[in-house]
């Protein structure tokens, strides 16, 4: 049976990928910061973790809980918006450590621990990201810290492909779309279920020579 880790898989996205991946009868582990929701993941008949990405403590409890797995897929979802900035408003202090350290400082944290899980099986390391994130796409200041936060995301995993693809692992970046999610809205695009099939269809289809690549959730190229 395959395995798939989602990080932050209490809601949105990484909640319906939790979803589709028991579906097709992969074992899951979910992780998720509460009783609520991990609850709502064992009800997909996933395996649960509780950790919170922002504890620094977090890395030695997700070693704990994958010590002996063989994963074929990891994906990391948590993430915060931040302060809905249009312009250049310079967002409070407390504002920029919580979204940076959520966005960024977290899959530094927690993604090298799935890496070694995943080099066991030459699997796949993911993270959602956004093309908010791009510098060749840009062409509104507005989310201005969110941008930045998904920037440096994007960073930390074209380094962490660096390390991890001799291992076997591919690592990528995803633009999940504008989702219809508590962050995305209401008004947004894409259902979520729409968003995660093809992420994970990208995922199957992904090759090593992908390895460090900024993808939309269509498997196509987004430019950095």
């Amino acid at each position: 049976m395959p395995a798939a880790l989602i990080i932050g898989a209490s809601r949105g996205i990484g909640h319906e990928l939790a979803r589709q991946y028991r579906a097709d009868n992969w074992d899951v582990i979910g992780t998720a910061r509460d009783e609520a929701g991990l609850a709502r993941l064992a009800a997909l008949g996933a395996r649960t973790l509780k950790l919170d990405v922002n504890d620094a403590g977090s890395a030695a409890a997700l070693e704990a809980g994958i010590a002996t797995a063989k994963l074929d897929v990891a994906i990391f979802c948590a993430g915060i918006y931040g302060p809905r900035t249009q312009k250049l408003e310079l967002p409070p202090d407390a504002e920029f450590d919580a979204v940076m350290r959520t966005n960024v400082l977290a899959a530094m944290r927690l993604a090298p621990v799935a890496g070694r899980a995943l080099a066991r099986s030459k699997g796949k390391l993911a993270v959602i990201s956004s093309r908010m994130a791009s510098m060749g796409q840009r062409a509104a200041p507005s989310g201005w810290l969110y941008r930045a936060s998904k920037a440096a995301l994007n960073s930390v995993l074209k380094d962490m492909s660096l390390v991890l693809g001799p291992d076997g692992v591919t690592c990528v970046t995803f633009h999940p779309g504008w989702v219809r999610t508590d962050m995305g809205g209401a008004g947004a695009d894409l259902d979520v279920a729409t968003s995660v099939a093809g992420i994970r269809k990208a995922l199957a289809a992904l090759q090593p020579a992908q390895n460090g690549s900024f993808l939309n959730y269509d498997g196509s190229e987004i430019p950095w």
